[in-house]
């Protein structure tokens, strides 16, 4: 069975407020027509269909778009919601598009309701586990505690107990969209931290032929059979030397794998330059950047004037402007946002009791309550979107 998984479309998302509309539709003319020429058994889209709980009219044009062309073609698709997607509005008419060939896997409770196909090999069975936020499904998925690892490793127990009612030698394939350890992370996804984890291992999927993962926005191999697709197009500099592709999976008879990367269009490569304003602008081996968007950090010890203007008129496409002044950590000018990179929220909070106090630590209680708010309120402006 020759399977396309994909993920995290973000339809509806902007670049630096640039509408990327187009490009995403671009993107699902290459998908329809990769569908075609590769002859596609099923697609998969791991999570994150839309940018927002509530999209803009366009995205959900071009999601409708997508959905007819897919169901025109006669391939079954199977998509989950993701931690951007409202779970409640994607799975509206599920039952009905199913009749489409189009399968909606939005509801935690259905997380043990397979697809089941058919090859020569016999059967395939392809579970959807949406997006877990673990306040909201424990309950549901009788997890022992609201964790990342404790919902998921409860939703993979269902599926196992499932499977082990199957015929012998039935394949099978999960939809999941998670951070599982060892992916590596941009920066243009949402934080789902949870008590100060993200992660989970990949033995939480033990047990299945196929994981096709969402939600971290580059391609990788986590192990053999559990990956990342990543997003179609960039949608953070932070991605700018991502290589934007979809998995072509093929399962044939039980034990086999094999699987493939196939290119996605570049609407428009990123660039991120890094050096004093007068080098930027002067040496010639940028120029292979002109036509790109630019991300420049500034090194100049002291602010140049007019730096924006004068690299705009060399790179029309300049998007971001970053200083970053040459000048040693302990120097009392060193910016705030230099001495706040790669720290988290928890870390920031912790290091301001620490200040306040004059140097004294948070204990582990104070540390709780910090990470006890911050997963209030992540989760309460999840469950507040949702609602909208």
């Amino acid at each position: 069975m020759r399977i396309l998984h994909t993920s995290d479309w973000h339809l509806g998302r902007s670049f630096h407020r640039v509408p990327l509309i187009e490009a995403q539709a671009a993107f699902l003319d290459h998908l329809v027509a990769t569908v075609r020429e590769h002859e596609v058994d099923v697609v998969l889209v791991a999570g994150d269909v839309y940018d927002r709980a509530v999209p803009p009219l366009s995205a959900v044009e071009l999601f409708d778009d997508a959905l007819h062309r897919l169901a025109a073609a006669e391939v079954p698709t199977v998509m989950i919601s993701g931690n951007h997607d409202s779970a409640r509005r994607l799975g509206v008419g599920a039952g009905l598009i199913e009749r489409a060939g189009i399968h909606l896997r939005t509801d935690p409770a259905d997380c043990a309701t397979p697809l089941v196909l058919s090859d020569r090999y016999g059967d395939v069975a392809f579970y959807g586990l949406p997006y877990l936020e673990p306040a909201l499904v424990k309950d549901v998925l009788g997890a022992g505690r609201a964790g990342h690892e404790a919902v998921l490793g409860a939703a993979m127990e269902q599926v196992r107990a499932d499977l082990a009612n199957r015929p012998d030698g039935t394949r099978s394939v999960v939809l999941a969209h998670a951070f599982v350890a060892g992916g590596e992370p941009s920066d243009s996804e949402r934080d789902i931290t949870v008590g100060g984890v993200a992660a989970v291992p990949a033995g939480v999927f033990d047990g299945v032929d196929y994981v096709a993962l969402g939600h971290l926005h580059g391609c990788q191999t986590v192990t053999e059979r559990v990956r990342y697709s990543g997003s179609p197009l960039a949608y953070s500099f932070s991605e700018a030397d991502h290589r934007k592709t979809m998995w072509l999976i093929d399962l044939g008879a039980p034990g086999a794998f094999a699987a493939e990367r196939v290119d996605l269009p570049v609407p428009r490569p990123l660039a991120r330059l890094r050096g004093r304003l007068d080098d930027l602008v002067e040496d010639p081996a940028l120029e292979r950047h002109r036509e790109s968007w630019i991300e420049a950090t500034l090194t100049d010890p002291a602010r140049p004037a007019e730096p924006m203007a004068r690299l705009a008129e060399r790179f029309p496409h300049m998007f971001s402007l970053v200083f970053e002044p040459d000048r040693a950590p302990e120097d009392p000018l060193a910016s705030y946002a230099q001495r706040l990179k790669g720290r988290d929220d928890q870390q920031i909070a912790e290091d301001f009791v620490a200040h306040v106090r004059g140097g004294s630590a948070a204990d582990e209680q104070e540390r709780t309550v910090l990470r006890g708010a911050f997963d209030h309120v992540r989760v309460d402006d999840a469950v507040r979107e949702v609602n909208r």
